[in-house]
This record gives C-alpha cells, sequence and structure tokens, in this order.
C-alpha cells in the first residue's frame, strides 16, 4: 500500500552538508584566496571533512538529541578539522608565517557553523512546541510500566514533536491484531512502539510484515526489567544478525583516553587547588576531637571486580565493624567534625588521590565495601555490570536521588538502574551533569547525607 507521510527532515541532512562546506570554502576564500588555490584547498578540505562527519555521525542528529550530546559533536569534529587545516598547510605549502591566521580561520569557521547548527536545532524544536509542525504521531502497544513512562515522557517533551495516542492494552480480552492495524491506516498513524512483552511471536511477526508493507516505522520497547539494559545493539556476523545486550562508549581507546585526561586534569585542580590546604586544616579538627588515623582505608572493588585501598577522611570513632556494617541514621559511631564532614561530602575528597593514580574515576558507579559487593552480587541481578567501568566519586545513582544507606531492596535495585544507564550512555557532557548536580546538593542538602 502506497504511503506519504509528506516529511521534509529527510531534506535537513544533505543541505546542512552543502551549507557547511560552502561556509568552509567561503571563508577560505575571505582568509587567504591571495595565497592558496581555494579549489584545492576545498577539494581537500571537503573530501576530509566529509568523511571525518560521518565516521563520528556528526549529521546523525535525531528528535531526542540532548544538547549537550550535539555540543560534543561540534567539539569532535572541530578538533579533527584544525588537524586537517594544518595538515593541508604543511603538506601544499610551507608555512612561513606564524600560524595565528589558521587559528583565525578555523575559530571563525567553526563559530560559523556551530552558530548554524544550534540555530537549526533550537528553531525545530520550537517549531515542534510552539507551532505544532514536524510532528510525527504515534500509537504505544502495550500498558505496563515501560510503555506508562514512555507516554508521559512524549507528553512531557512535546518539542520532539511526538504526538501520541493513548496507550492499547493487548491484555484486553476485545484487543484484536487486524482491528488496530486498520485502525493504523484509517488514522494515519506514522509510529508504533511496541512492546515485545506483551505479544507473542506470531504477533510479532504479522505487526513486522504490516509496518514493513505500508511503510510504517515500528520500534519495540525490550523487557528491561528482565534484562535491565536500555541500549540494546543490532548488529552482523556475515550474513548472521546478532543482538547484544549492551555497548559500552567506554570500551572505545579514544573515549578511554579522554575520560582518563579529564580525570587526570580535574583531579590535580583539585589536590593542589583545594587539599593542598584542607588536609591540614581538616586533620587538625580531627585528631583533636577523637584517637585514630586522619584517613580511613577501606577496600573496594573497582573494575573488573579488583579490589582497592579507598581513601577517606575518618569521620566515626575506630570500630571493629567499619568494615562490616554501614553507616545508619543517627548512628553513634560518627564523631561531631565526621558528622559535617559527611552531610557536606567533605569526606569523600581524599578519593581524588584514587583518581589521580587510576584506581577511580571523578564520576561513576559508587564503590561499596567488599563485603556487601559480595552480599549484592548474590541477591540483585545484574549488579556485578557496574564493574565494567572504573567507580567514581559521584555518580548517576548519587544524584539521582540513591546516595547513602541502602535501606530497602529497591534502594539498591534503583541503584543498579542508573548505573547501567550511565555505563551504556557515557559522555562528558553526561559526566559534567553529574559533577555540577553534586556540588549543587552540597549546597542544597540531601535528605541521605549522614
Amino acid at each position: 500500500m502506497a504511503y506519504s507521510n509528506k516529511r521534509f527532515s529527510g531534506f535537513i541532512k544533505p543541505i546542512s552538508y552543502v551549507v557547511d562546506l560552502a561556509v568552509i570554502i567561503t571563508l577560505a576564500y575571505f582568509f587567504f584566496h591571495e595565497d592558496v588555490e581555494i579549489f584545492t584547498f576545498g577539494l581537500f578540505v571537503g573530501i576530509c571533512w566529509v568523511v571525518i562527519s560521518m565516521q563520528i555521525d556528526f549529521y546523525k542528529i535525531r528528535r531526542n538529541t540532548e544538547l549537550s550530546t550535539l555540543l560534543i559533536k561540534i567539539v569532535k569534529q572541530g578538533l579533527f578539522f584544525l588537524f586537517v587545516v594544518f595538515a593541508f598547510f604543511g603538506y601544499f605549502y610551507k608555512i612561513d608565517q606564524e600560524s595565528v591566521f589558521i587559528f583565525n580561520y578555523f575559530g571563525t569557521t567553526m563559530g560559523a557553523i556551530a552558530l548554524i547548527k544550534l540555530s537549526l536545532f533550537f528553531f525545530l524544536k520550537n517549531y515542534r512546541s510552539a507551532l505544532g509542525g514536524n510532528y510525527r504521531t504515534v500509537v504505544i502497544l502495550g500498558k505496563n510500566s515501560e510503555t506508562e513512562r514512555l507516554h508521559k515522557f512524549f507528553t512531557t517533551h512535546d518539542d520532539l514533536g511526538y504526538r501520541s495516542k493513548d496507550f492499547i492494552d493487548v491484555k484486553q480480552g476485545d484487543f484484536d491484531l487486524m482491528s488496530f492495524m486498520e485502525t493504523v491506516l484509517e488514522q494515519n498513524i506514522d509510529e508504533i512502539f511496541c512492546s515485545v512483552k506483551e505479544l507473542s511471536n506470531n504477533q510479532l511477526l504479522d505487526l513486522t510484515d504490516f509496518a514493513d508493507n505500508n511503510l510504517r516505522t515500528l520500534k519495540f520497547i525490550p523487557d528491561t526489567e528482565a534484562v535491565m539494559s536500555k541500549q540494546l545493539n543490532y548488529d552482523y556476523y556475515g550474513l548472521t544478525p546478532v543482538l547484544s545486550l549492551r555497548e559500552i562508549p567506554l570500551d572505545d581507546l579514544a573515549n578511554k583516553i579522554f575520560k582518563r585526561s579529564f580525570d587526570i586534569l580535574f583531579s590535580v585542580l583539585v589536590i593542589l587547588g583545594l587539599l593542598s590546604w584542607l588536609i591540614p586544616i581538616i586533620a587538625l579538627i580531627i585528631k583533636l576531637e577523637s584517637k585514630g588515623p586522619v584517613f580511613f582505608k577501606q577496600k573496594r572493588n573497582g573494575l573488573d571486580y579488583r579490589e582497592f585501598t579507598c581513601y577517606k577522611f575518618r569521620s566515626m570513632v575506630p570500630n571493629k565493624i567499619a568494615h562490616l556494617n554501614q553507616v545508619t541514621r543517627g548512628d553513634k559511631r560518627i564523631t561531631k567534625i565526621g558528622r559535617f564532614l559527611r552531610k557536606s561530602s567533605i569526606d569523600e575528597l581524599p578519593q581524588f588521590f584514587n583518581v589521580l593514580i587510576g584506581d577511580m574515576s571523578v564520576v561513576g558507579p559508587r564503590p561499596h565495601m567488599v563485603s556487601h559487593t559480595n552480599m549484592y552480587a548474590q541477591r540483585i541481578d545484574k549488579f556485578m555490570v557496574r564493574h565494567f567501568v572504573k567507580p567514581g566519586i559521584t555518580g548517576l545513582a548519587q544524584v539521582s536521588g540513591y546516595r547513602g544507606e541502602v535501606e530497602t531492596e529497591e534502594d539498591i535495585k534503583g541503584r543498579v538502574r542508573n548505573d547501567i544507564f550511565y555505563i551504556e550512555n557515557w559522555s562528558l557532557g553526561m559526566d559534567l551533569k553529574i559533577i555540577f548536580k553534586t556540588v549543587s546538593n552540597v549546597f542544597t542538602g540531601e535528605d541521605k547525607a549522614y
């Protein structure tokens, strides 16, 4: 059956290519047309620009792409572009003057391209939310916690341009798949979001055939409560399709180097700028109040489940159960200065030494004491996934309300869900958001900071 959705989104990507290349060549002519063969420059740099953009998905901007993701793409593309421009002048021309003219060209060009992309990004969002344009009508098949969360997301993010119909509960006795397909055609539904755990295999196959034959977009919502993964990946081994459970961005060497460089820089700044003068003050106060060491050392599990020594300012009187029992609300083991240190999270600051030596990261899943790790690994499904990356001083779970004492089973499950989401969706932008949120929570206060 023929189907026309009258969308023009498909033109955005090729037009963006043309506009960006036009900016690159036009500004090159303006900056150094007297010294450079513009055709050669445009051909060399243009081909490199297109190849690089395809490798890093520079023009792959979807409706649900976040601003932080777009900014990171711009930075990555800009760094490669700078390298390409220098490579051109180094190969074709001898630079007999200071290279400031290249930086001037680079800054102006990337500034113009960034401005165009950001303007288009915000224009489309406002066009969808304010004017109701560029929208897609969707229907959600299946009624459960996952589909309810998706429906709420669509209704609260009208800038994405999804107009969601109500749920269709397939568990109701009057549900008929053929009638549903007719409704999709009658109401001109663009996309179908289907919960895979609600339908049988035969129904899923029939729905797939219907979507293919009628040019509808079909998207499956996995049973994340069972697999606890938000990022299933489809790949081919020869002609055999394979669905992998998760893809970890920090397995990529470039991302790993990028994050490690950030950790080193950030930890050095904290150690030199803050801990260099704060440690003597805190040490003196701790010693004056109670006997014992200044630093509390505890074995914890990190990357690949390896044990390491985690450092904190001592906040309790020395006791034999410190490595076994977690701190509870109103715990009498906590000293007066310790209560302040824990409330303000200052007790965690020595862990920047752990970051510097490579045992931890600034942001990542919080490490548990060894005895608790062994206990949760047996009780909580997918708990061990947290050890695919380095543990962090702070993490997504901590700024999402799951810090401190584990009072209920949901506390640790919520922590694991957030940690897995972080592992599968890591980005520098996410790290910065978590850091800013952590600092903000220090000043606003948290109920479980005790």
